[in-house]
C-alpha cells in the first residue's frame, strides 16, 4: 500500500502543471467464478471497495491504478449444476489488487470543455492479486499460505461529470487469473495434491462491480496538436 501512495504521489507531482488528474474512490460488490457455487458471470455478493488514480493523456485515453478489495464466497448448495449441489463445498477468500493500464473512452471525454459528457469506456492493462491458498480436507476448506497470482482486468463501464470537478462511473470488471485456486480446487502444495478436485485446466475468475466516483484536478489540457 505505501508503495502504491507513493507511485501516485510522484505522478501527480510529475504531471500537475500539465495535465489533467483525478482521484477516487470505488464502492460495490464481487464474485467469483470457479469450482465451486454459482456459475453466473455477474451476481455480486461480497462488499467491495477501493481507490483509484487517473492521468488523462487525451479525450479519449488515460492511464489508470487502482487498489482494490474484497472477500468472494462460494457455496455448492446455492448452485444449479447436480453434481456440486450434491458435493455441497463452500469456501472464502480474501482478494487484493494493484493493477494498471489503459482507460479506452469510446466518446471524446475532454474535460476542458464546459458542459455535460457521457461516455462508454474500457480498461485493460494487468493486475497483482494477493490470496490466500487454501484446501479442502472432509469437507472443510482451509488455510495454507499467502500468495499472489497476476491477472488480466476486462472491464466495461460509462461515465459522466456531475460536476465540473466530479465524475461519477458505473464499471463490470471481470479478472482472468493466473491460478486455479482461489477456491481451493488446486492447491499448490504438493502434500496436498490429492486433495486436488474440480476442472483442473481452467483457471478461475473473479469480477468487480460498482461505482466510482473521481475528483479532478490540475491544470485543464487543452489537447491541441503541438
Amino acid at each position: 500500500m505505501k508503495r502504491f501512495f507513493l507511485i501516485v504521489f510522484i505522478l501527480g507531482l510529475s504531471k500537475l502543471t500539465a495535465q489533467i488528474h483525478e482521484v477516487g474512490i470505488f464502492l460495490g460488490g464481487s464474485n467469483y467464478i470457479g469450482d465451486v457455487g454459482k456459475t453466473n458471470y455477474v451476481a455480486p455478493n461480497e462488499a467491495a471497495f477501493g481507490i483509484l488514480y487517473k492521468w488523462n493523456k487525451s479525450p479519449r485515453h488515460a492511464w489508470r491504478i487502482s487498489y482494490t478489495q474484497s472477500k468472494i464466497t462460494a457455496n455448492d448448495l446455492n448452485s444449479d449444476v447436480p453434481g456440486r449441489y450434491k458435493r455441497g463445498y463452500n469456501f472464502e477468500n480474501n482478494i487484493k489488487e494493484i493493477s494498471a493500464g489503459l482507460e479506452f473512452n469510446y466518446f471524446d471525454f475532454n474535460l476542458h470543455e464546459f458542459g455535460l459528457k457521457v461516455t462508454p469506456y474500457l480498461f485493460t492493462g494487468l493486475c497483482y492479486t494477493n490470496y490466500d491458498e487454501l484446501y479442502v480436507l472432509n469437507g472443510m476448506t482451509k488455510k495454507d499460505i499467502n500468495h499472489g497470482t497476476f491477472a488480466i482486468p476486462m472491464i466495461v463501464g460509462v461515465k459522466s461529470n456531475i460536476t465540473p470537478s466530479l465524475i461519477l462511473g458505473f464499471e463490470v470488471g471481470s479478472r482472468y487469473t493466473m491460478t486455479d485456486n482461489l477456491d481451493g480446487s488446486l492447491p499448490k502444495n504438493k502434500n496436498l495434491e490429492p486433495l486436488k478436485f474440480g476442472n483442473i485446466t481452467s483457471k478461475d475468475w473473479y469480477v468487480f462491480s460498482g461505482f466510482t466516483l473521481t475528483y479532478t484536478f490540475g491544470q485543464k489540457p487543452c489537447y491541441c496538436a503541438q
